[in-house]
């Protein structure tokens, strides 16, 4: 029996993005219209699905050129410019073959974007490390040095050792492990792309929970940079205890 429009529409809707050639041949000779309209949508759906594909191959190129090496991690850090709360750093090891669509710059994607490939890379990754450098330290340190702390205890915390680390632009004192490190490399590799989301994601749960013990700053939406509602919350409340005192003195 023939199928008609709208399970034709259901079985589109059902199919896996790689599935879509298959589905495409099943209607080719349909000239009905909507099956028509249909399949363009599917042909268009495929052709976004085959440009994502070679948009993450292009991300692999920096780690294609360490293949020989079993364990590439790519680092990155979040949280150098806000007025409270940590500097936190992700490292990331994934497998040689992974690939995790709409993976990019953490500050590119939505926030629902970045915790729905955040649950990917937490499940495909060979191992992940985070490090979190607390306000404190920040004071006590300042943040450049804060942030390469991050790295360390980022690094520190995977549960194998990488041969070569993938940077987000720095070189990271302190570390004997070969480092390359790449300008805007978080939109350039795939490991380091990874490392900024698991950092962001990290970071961002971490400030929205901080809304709930002090209120009044507005956390959960400013994550602790320097909003307008947040500068006004200082001047009329004062700091809290998350309040990185070498970024607030001029307030």
């Amino acid at each position: 029996m023939r199928e008609n429009i709208k399970q034709v529409k259901s079985r589109y809707e059902n199919c896996q993005l790689e599935e879509i050639p298959d589905f495409i041949r099943s209607v080719e000779s349909d000239e009905r219209t909507g099956v028509k309209k249909i399949k363009e949508a599917a042909k268009k759906a495929y052709d976004k699905y085959i440009k994502e594909l070679e948009r993450i191959e292009q991300m692999k190129q920096y780690e294609r050129q360490y293949d020989s090496c079993q364990y590439i991690c790519g680092i990155d850090e979040v949280g150098r410019g806000p007025l409270a709360g940590p500097v936190v750093a992700g490292a990331v090891i994934l497998p040689k073959d992974c690939s995790i669509l709409y993976i990019n710059d953490s500050k590119q994607l939505s926030p629902a974007k970045r915790e729905q490939i955040y649950d990917e890379i937490m499940e495909k990754a060979i191992a992940v490390g985070i490090g979190l450098v607390s306000h404190t330290r920040i004071d006590e340190i300042n943040i450049l040095q804060a942030t390469y702390e991050a790295m360390r205890i980022a690094i520190s915390r995977l549960k194998v050792e990488p041969e070569v680390l993938l940077n987000d632009a720095v070189t990271i004192p302190e570390v004997k492990i070969p480092q390359v490190p790449i300008i805007k490399g978080d939109a350039k590799s795939i490991s380091i792309a990874a490392a900024s989301i698991v950092a962001k994601v990290t970071r961002d749960r971490l400030m929205v929970d901080m809304d709930q013990i002090y209120p009044g700053y507005d956390f959960a939406k400013n994550k602790g940079y320097g909003s307008k509602k947040h500068m006004e919350a200082i001047k009329q409340i004062g700091p809290c205890k998350i309040h990185r005192q070498s970024f607030i003195k001029n307030i």
